[in-house]
This record gives C-alpha cells, structure tokens and sequence, in this order.
C-alpha cells in the first residue's frame, strides 16, 4: 500500500525527530553529560550571564533542578556562580564557552559541517520553505509544552 505524501512526511518528520535524540545522546555520553544537562547548557551558552530564575523560566525546570543543573555543569566547570555586588544573595550563572567548546566543539563543528554541505544541495527557495517549517514546528512545539 502506497503512503500518501502526509503520511511520508509525518514518518520522515519522526525519523528526524528520533536521530536528533539519539544524535544528541550519544554527544551528551561523549561529553560525560546527561541528554538533558547537554540541551540545557545549549541553552545557557548564549548568554554573557543568567540567573537560576531565568534558566528556570526558559527550559521549564524548578529551581530546585537548575541549580542541581547548575551543580553538575559547575563540577565539569562548563559554567561558574557570581554573586553580584549589589546583593549577594542573586546569583549570576556564567557560561565558560571556551571549555564548551573544548569539550562539544569537534563534534558539532563536523556535524555542521555535513549539514551544511547537505543545505548546498538545496535552492534558496527550499531553503526558505525548510526554516518556515522549522520554525512553525518548534511554535507549535513550544505552545504545546506550555499547555501540558
């Protein structure tokens, strides 16, 4: 039975879905993370400084979690603590993106690499119509964790 073209891009959408997973998985045991500490400091790297509240309201964790989080990424010292000088008590997270990248770079500079020579292959307008569905994705995505 022929799938239709809804049904092909559904299970090539969870085909992506899974190998991202498992892609990031395995980076994450590479680097001595867990899968989540990894996605979690993917989303702390940009950032000059944050604080645990901040983290808290962008991955949806507990305070109690980011600074468990926190704890863990200090030990392998991917990010340290500072306290301000206006209150002691608020805490700034730094990112240490030198040791980061010494740590996670190799790994993600080839796969960027592939991929892009992979986005070569495309013309500017599917490039285009790819990052409108990315994008509209991870809306919905997003939407849909907030809503749980």
């Amino acid at each position: 039975m022929k799938k239709n073209i809804h049904e092909q891009f559904r299970e090539a959408s969870r085909q992506y879905s899974d190998a991202s997973i498992f892609m990031h998985e395995a980076i994450a045991r590479k680097a001595g993370l867990s899968s989540a500490d990894h996605k979690y400091l993917g989303l702390i790297l940009p950032y000059d400084t944050i604080t645990a509240g901040e983290i808290s309201k962008l991955t949806g964790l507990t305070t109690g979690a980011v600074t468990g989080l926190i704890d863990r990424l200090e030990k392998k010292e991917l990010v340290k603590r500072q306290f301000t000088k206006e209150d002691r008590r608020k805490v700034l997270i730094i990112p240490h993106v030198e040791n980061s990248m010494k740590l996670l770079g190799p790994v993600f500079e080839a796969l960027q690499q592939k991929t892009m020579q992979l986005v070569s292959t495309f013309s500017e307008d599917e490039i285009k119509t790819i990052e409108r569905y990315f994008k509209g994705a991870t809306a919905i995505m997003q939407e849909t964790a907030n809503d749980l």
